[in-house]
């Protein structure tokens, strides 16, 4: 809904909402999913873009209805709203929109994927005259024992409508479990990779960005190591991608970032599977915030940085304050 109604005329936001024409009330109501998010990125240096934002969930609402239809994914709705019935949340029931993002600490360039955060930032390049941008979508990546890898890669080819032929590994899989699969599953409903792909320059070619025909499970770690965006998302992002654009996939917890003049700190649950122990050190995010406050006169709320670390809700929270309004 909060898509449409920034499409709506200008004078047509300043009347009432009992104003408007009944058209334009159903074509609210009937709105579908919001697609991606743009940014201008901040001229001043900062690295927070975006805001958070509440809905309201109807009766018949779950938690992904409410997570597809303002462009975020399940994993970073559930983790935002602890204590909510992720099935059935309630008629009436006040939804917290994570839509405040610091940005990765990777270079804003192409395409970077942070892992843990279940989230894809994309920095096309901006033509002359125009200000830079960032694309940011929900996605899912590898589960546990299919791990999406770590590096830096490139976009090494794009197919619409791809047939999809599941590694050996897969079969197996499925076969074991009585739920054998075709050799090639060819481009239609029951084609796991939608109706866009694009596939990642990695050796064995067997990682692809791409829709789904189940978005039930984006914003999840479920896939077999591939990313996989919202059918809507990916209909957006694919004809915006040359094939050659580089691919950043990066695994970062923890995130700091300013936004005029004060601190924010962002953390996310590690990945299940992972075995790096700088993942479940908090102190490894206090060296984070000690090195960003570095020139700067804030004092730090060091308590809620330590419940920010325990809670990982993914929503970033201002933990500075400025000295001068701190020692009054």
């Amino acid at each position: 809904m909060r898509a449409v109604m920034t499409r709506l005329h200008p004078q047509l936001r300043l009347l009432p909402v009992g104003a408007w024409p009944l058209a334009v009330l159903a074509a609210l109501l009937a709105a579908g999913p919001a697609g991606a998010a743009e940014y201008l990125l901040p001229a001043n240096g900062d690295n927070v873009i975006g805001r958070n934002s509440t809905a309201i969930a109807a009766r018949e609402d779950t938690l992904f209805d409410v997570a597809r239809r303002h462009g975020v994914g399940y994993e970073e709705i559930l983790a935002a709203n602890p204590g909510v019935d992720p099935w059935l949340p309630g008629d009436g029931t006040e939804i917290l929109i994570p839509g405040r993002l610091i940005l990765p600490d990777a270079p804003r360039t192409g395409i970077v994927v942070n892992l843990p955060e279940h989230r894809l930032y994309y920095y096309p390049r901006a033509k002359k005259g125009e200000a830079p941008v960032v694309r940011t979508y929900p996605i899912s990546v590898g589960k546990m024992d299919w791990k999406t890898p770590i590096g830096t890669t490139h976009i090494a080819s794009k197919q619409a409508m791809p047939s999809w032929y599941p590694p050996a590994s897969v079969l197996k899989e499925h076969e074991e479990r009585g739920d054998p699969l075709p050799k090639v599953v060819p481009p239609g409903p029951d084609n796991p990779l939608g109706e866009y792909a694009m596939r990642l320059a990695i050796p064995g070619g067997a990682y692809l960005i791409h829709g789904t025909n189940k978005p039930a499970g984006v914003g999840m770690q479920v896939t077999h190591g591939c990313i996989r965006l919202y059918p809507e998302d990916i209909a957006e992002l694919f004809p915006l991608v040359p094939v050659k654009t580089q691919v950043n996939l990066i695994d970062q917890t923890n995130k700091v970032g300013w936004q005029r003049g004060t601190l924010y700190v962002e953390r996310h649950a590690p990945l299940e599977g992972t075995d790096n122990p700088a993942d479940t050190d908090p102190a490894v995010m206090d060296k984070l915030i000690s090195t960003a406050i570095a020139g700067h006169s804030v004092e730090v709320d060091w308590a809620g940085a330590r419940r920010l670390f325990e809670q990982a809700t993914g929503v970033p929270v201002p933990l500075s304050t400025p000295v001068r309004a701190a020692l009054r």
